[in-house]
């Protein structure tokens, strides 16, 4: 073989980067990765990361959808018509502990820590991603609580930003599903008292 005959680089697997980016971004924050530290990761140029991507706030809406197909709870299976509200509104928050908790490195939920980015356009793009599974809890609640439905709304959405926050700080696994429960019973009791 001629030694002037330059060696090919393989085609750079796009869908490998969001895997990748998706790492960075859950383990750090969008905030906290720049663009260097993508472009290192993935072994390729700015101009090819722009080309495959468009810019580090499109990559990460990319990321934040890789990881929802894969991590986003099952709200039709938790929230069953058929189950108690009490019991499912507790398994919701148990199985949002055990999944923010499960890993050492990759913890909390991308997406809720992606509604604190700095960057705006990210900021929107956990939101706007979030939305639909908050909007599940509300529609649920508007069904079997509705007098109350807008504040144990609220109160569910704070107590699964505040254990993915906990998540991310360290908070062992174990003490986050107590904490569910706690909250979860929290619920349960506001669920059992008469409506007014």
């Amino acid at each position: 073989m001629n030694d002037k005959v330059r060696q090919r680089r393989p085609a750079f697997d796009r869908e490998a980067g969001v895997a990748i980016a998706q790492a960075l971004f859950h383990e750090r924050g969008f905030d906290a990765v720049s663009l260097t530290d993508l472009v290192e990761a993935m072994d390729i140029k700015p101009p090819s990361f722009y080309a495959a991507y468009g810019s580090k706030a499109e990559l990460f809406e990319r990321a934040m959808l890789r990881y929802a197909s894969v991590n986003a709870l099952p709200m039709e299976k938790l929230l069953a018509p058929d189950r108690p509200p009490g019991e499912a509104l507790v398994a919701l928050l148990v199985a949002a502990a055990k999944q923010y908790g499960k890993d050492s490195v990759l913890r909390g939920c991308m997406v809720t820590e992606g509604m604190r980015a700095d960057d705006e356009i990210a900021r929107k793009m956990a939101e706007s991603l979030a939305s639909g599974g908050l909007m599940a809890i509300r529609s649920y609640l508007d069904n079997v609580h509705p007098h109350h439905a807008d504040t144990l709304a609220d109160y569910i959405s704070v107590t699964l930003r505040g254990l993915s926050a906990a998540a991310c700080n360290g908070m062992p696994r174990k003490r986050l599903i107590e904490v569910a429960q706690i909250a979860g019973r929290f619920i349960a009791y506001e669920l059992e008292k008469p409506q007014t």
